[in-house]
């Protein structure tokens, strides 16, 4: 991006659709229509009950650019298909996670926003932009685990030829929920992973329990031996996310808010918020593991510290977040993923998921 008009790069731009499952050369727009041959013969799919579909199998030295998908912008749709990639060989997925909370939104809402990882049309024409590099294999499926048959459409673009080494980070994303979570034990947002890694950001989504403020937990980074006590410490839940006393709908490149629920109140509904460490990275070499707290205020505005200190208390709510970082592999397992009646519990209306 910093020298665009360099041309021997020595790579090769691909791109993988239902148009084109392969991605190799002149292969793309083969099946036919009611309009002919090549004229919009396989723009998507028909995801069956509990079907999973291959999306991609690339071989090769390589890296994911750009990835685009679209579905009916239900929210059990974008919690109930799940998307899994295998990097270089290794069985289990370094990235399993809901379809939507991939995209950079949870609760399968969101407003139409940009940041500097995610684009996403209000709806649901999803973009993420984060490179995913490998060096053998990239392996990429979809499971609709639904009882409902959904329609899908994608596209990934990619390039082949570059020099990685073996050691380089891999992307991995992993997906949470507590509904609810527990008192005084604090959510996780990134689970304890060891060797090197770098830790990219989160997407979070959280459902309040009552009409009180919610967000005065802080985040809590643990790196290379931290034990009682993490690194890297935050203010609050708002603050972690860039915003400030209370939450507001308000989404920047790297950090706030694409969704929330009742624009009049930051206290009470549904919440999607994001923060991106693209420019303040959160390295490890050891170990790592981040957590945030669930505590809230339920006090007027105070008017002093002490005032506002005396009026915080211990809660529980509905916390999920999709962690974004990166990897060597082979890597150690995912935490398991929750299922599907745990994912798509109390989601905004329409339902469709009997």
């Amino acid at each position: 991006m910093s020298e665009p008009y360099l041309l021997n790069s020595g790579l090769e731009s691909r791109s993988i659709s239902f148009e084109n499952p392969t991605g190799a050369r002149g292969n793309g727009g083969k099946a036919s229509s009611p309009l002919g041959a090549g004229r919009k013969g396989s723009p998507a799919r028909l995801l069956a009950p509990g079907e999973e579909v291959q999306l991609a199998n690339i071989k090769g030295t390589g890296t994911i650019r750009h990835m685009w998908a679209t579905t009916f912008p239900v929210p059990e749709f974008l919690r109930g298909a799940v998307l899994r990639f295998y990097w270089d060989g290794q069985e289990h997925p370094s990235i399993e996670v809901p379809l939507g909370d991939f995209f950079g939104f949870a609760n399968g809402k969101s407003n139409s926003f940009q940041s500097a990882v995610h684009s996403v049309a209000g709806k649901a024409g999803m973009n993420i932009w984060m490179p995913m590099p490998f060096t053998s294999q990239a392996r990429v499926t979809i499971r609709n685990e639904l009882t409902q048959p959904m329609p899908f459409f994608y596209q990934i673009d990619y390039t082949l030829g570059e020099k990685h080494t073996n050691d380089i980070g891999r992307l991995h994303v992993n997906f949470q929920r507590q509904n609810p979570t527990s008192i005084k034990k604090d959510f996780e947002i990134l689970p304890k992973r060891t060797g090197k890694g770098r830790f990219m950001g989160t997407v979070i989504g959280v459902r309040p329990s009552d009409n009180n403020w919610w967000g005065e937990g802080e985040m809590k980074a643990f790196i290379d031996g931290d034990t009682s006590h993490p690194t890297i410490n935050g203010s609050g839940a708002e603050d972690y996310v860039g915003l400030s006393w209370g939450l507001q709908a308000d989404a920047f490149l790297y950090n706030g808010a694409n969704y929330r629920e009742n624009n009049d109140s930051g206290d009470t509904g549904i919440v999607s918020m994001y923060r991106w460490h693209l420019l303040d990275p959160i390295y490890w070499t050891k170990e790592a593991r981040i957590t945030i707290q669930q505590i809230g205020h339920n006090g007027d505005q105070p008017v002093t510290l002490d005032d506002y200190l005396a009026d915080l208390y211990e809660r529980k709510d509905d916390w999920s977040a999709a962690s974004f970082w990166y990897e060597a592999v082979p890597s150690a397992p995912l935490p398991n993923l929750p299922d599907l009646k745990a994912r798509i519990a109390n989601l905004p209306k329409p339902t469709v998921v009997k």
